[in-house]
């Protein structure tokens, strides 16, 4: 089982779904720091899919907009409409992260692509 998606990172909420993900990298990034976020389930892209920041529902495309930080200690909570058929589903999670830290040759930071997957129940 990966830290980044726990056994109860897939949750039923009353306005459909929430998937809260660890940090897969060493240190602490900067929520403009996450790329191309996206969510499969069963192999089917979850559309809709919105960022909770500090209470607020943030599109996964305005994270290039916010000034918080995603912490090692914390889940960034993901939420969509709808909600999968009880049971379990196999979940996927891809986005690249940009460490502003490392160079990957000349003036460009890195950027680190990262596939999560794993079979959880809601």
């Amino acid at each position: 089982m990966s830290t980044a998606l726990r056994e109860d990172a897939l949750q039923r909420t009353a306005d459909g779904v929430e998937l809260a993900i660890g940090l897969p990298w060493i240190r602490s990034l900067a929520l403009n720091c996450v790329l191309g976020l996206e969510v499969l389930i069963d192999g089917e892209p979850v559309e809709s899919v919105c960022a909770l920041v500090d209470g607020r529902l943030v599109e996964l495309a305005a994270l290039a907009e916010e000034p918080g930080w995603w912490f090692l200690q914390d889940r960034l909570r993901l939420a969509a409409p709808g909600s999968p058929a009880p049971g379990e589903h196999r979940v996927e999670v891809a986005m690249e992260l940009l460490i502003p830290y490392l160079s990957a040759g000349g003036e460009r930071p890195l950027i680190v692509p990262i596939r999560l997957s794993e079979h959880l129940k809601v």
